[in-house]
């Protein structure tokens, strides 16, 4: 999809169809806003007419579509719902509902008429970044396997009008930024929407090559030889019954700041997880294509900070094995020797995220000496009871850390709840033949074990762990329930957030 700005009033362009946030309107509301004064002229009255019969009442979400008399493409109306609550989030919905309301209608071209979309808490480039969140993200479908799809909008633009004219290099400047931002997050949702015998571990390290060459990222891969030299006894372990071996994969971008500091990106990839010896339920397996979408955001935040040129220095570390049930695979009751020489009982193959993890997190803190260290993960469904399928859960042992992480959620619309980690939950992981054990025999706080056990990897570095395993991608049964601008699939959470803490300089 092209987004652009234009300074022209978005009626007087010939747009296919150009929207206008409308808000609720009181009980005893009669008289048609003055900001939707162009919409009735653009209808020929009609509607002021509509609004008169109480058929406009702008609650969110409401669409209104009427056709000009001219013949000059259609007015959409998109309610909001109450003045004094609407925010980045209610633009980013709002847009991401018109376009996918105008999906297979004949609308090529779809022009949003900013003023509509302004006031007091959301001024003029929030609100045009936020709709263009909308906008690109709704629009967003996986057509490589599809042979025929309805016709999309394929065009977007930004109408500034008398209002914003002033603005336009300015507004243009924030589009700009977000245009390849957004580029950034389909591209990852692209790549962590590929089905297994695609995307395996070895691919994801071609793709990180490719995205090195293209954005200037230092990539450096270490196949199995390499890990076992390195002693990577968890990722090897996890990677030991598929026939496409395990790879640890790094990306490095030098920083935009002559002298900033050093963050840390650590993802999990698994690129199927059939649960191993452990097996999984049949039901819904497929899904488990999905948890590699922590290693995917790891490829996308790259791409972002580079395309960006974000302050921090941000080293990508992405643990990519395939979990399955083959002759060599790894069993309960082994144990393993990770990185940074601790040792790990497996009492179960499913929690091998954690596993691979552990590998991952040791060498970045070792070689690297990073100043913070963000890891995400489709970790556990125990996160998914806690908190749905919509927010991830975070565990952090830096206040500042989570603050900011907190404050780039909500600017981005990607939600997360800081969650607890007491000594109660590190003595849970605590094993009687190893050091520490993967999974316990009390299955309440799961969340916590898992985020106790990565904490013996990261040592005194400040960290903060994103469990994203709800809101990673969605399916037919949760998608109604997901904001408009989500997808059937892989959602890319944590690209445009992670990015956001990023471009804010972290700490």
């Amino acid at each position: 999809m092209k987004l652009g700005v234009d300074r022209r009033e978005a009626h007087a362009a010939s747009t296919d169809a150009a929207v206008s946030a409308v808000f609720e309107r009181g009980e005893k509301e009669e008289a048609l806003p003055r900001v939707l004064v162009r919409e009735d002229q653009a209808t020929g009255k009609l509607l002021g007419q509509a609004w008169a019969r109480r058929e406009v009442k702008g609650k969110k979400g409401e669409i209104t579509v009427l056709h000009r008399p001219d013949g000059k493409g259609r007015v959409v109306l998109i309610g909001v719902g109450p003045k004094p609550t609407f925010d980045a989030e209610g633009a980013r919905r709002a847009a991401a509902t018109a376009i996918r309301a105008l999906k297979g209608r004949g609308a090529r071209s779809v022009g949003f008429r900013l003023s509509t979309f302004v006031t007091e808490r959301v001024p003029s480039d929030i609100a045009i970044r936020a709709i263009a969140d909308g906008a690109s993200l709704g629009a967003y479908e996986f057509l490589k396997y599809k042979t025929t799809h309805e016709g999309a909008v394929e065009e977007v633009t930004l109408y500034l009008g008398d209002e914003h004219g002033r603005e336009e290099s300015a507004l243009k400047k924030a589009l700009d930024q977000q245009v390849e931002l957004l580029e950034a997050v389909l591209w990852t949702r692209d790549v962590a929407n590929l089905p297994a015998d695609t995307a395996t571990p070895d691919w994801l390290a071609e793709e990180a090559k490719r995205l090195g060459k293209e954005y200037g990222l230092k990539v450096t891969v270490f196949d199995e030889k390499k890990l076992e030299e390195m002693h990577c006894g968890g990722i090897l372990g996890v990677g030991s019954g598929s026939a496409h071996p395990p790879r640890l994969i790094v990306l490095e971008y030098s920083g935009g700041a002559r002298s900033g500091k050093t963050v840390a990106v650590v993802g999990k990839g698994i690129t199927f997880d059939s649960g191993g010896i452990s097996l999984k339920p049949a039901l819904r397996m497929g899904d488990m294509k999905f948890d590699k979408s922590g290693a995917c955001a790891v490829l996308g935040i790259l791409r972002a900070a580079a395309a960006l040129k974000v302050p921090p220095r941000v080293i990508g570390v992405m643990a990519c094995a395939e979990n399955m049930p083959g002759g060599g695979a790894y069993r309960p009751g082994d144990v393993v020797r990770t990185y940074n020489g601790k040792t790990i009982e497996i009492t179960n193959t499913d929690a091998e995220g954690r596993v691979v993890l552990s590998d991952a997190l040791g060498y970045v803190v070792e070689k690297y000496r990073p100043d913070e260290v963000i890891d995400l993960a489709t970790l556990t469904g125990a996160c998914v009871v806690a908190l749905g399928d919509d927010m991830a859960g975070m565990v952090s042992t830096d206040d500042k850390l989570a603050q900011g992480l907190l404050d780039a959620s909500a600017a981005t619309g990607e939600p997360l709840w800081r969650m607890p980690l007491t000594d109660y939950h590190r003595e849970l992981v605590k094993s009687d033949v190893a050091e520490i054990r993967n999974s316990t025999e009390i299955p309440p706080a799961g969340v916590l074990t898992a985020a106790a056990f990565l904490e013996h990897f990261v040592g005194k570095t400040p960290w903060a762990h994103l469990d994203i395993a709800g809101p990673a991608s969605t399916n037919p049964s949760t998608r109604k329930f997901q904001p408009p601008y989500q997808n059937i699939g892989a959602t890319a959470f944590g690209v445009r957030l992670v990015t956001r803490y990023l471009q804010d300089g972290s700490r």
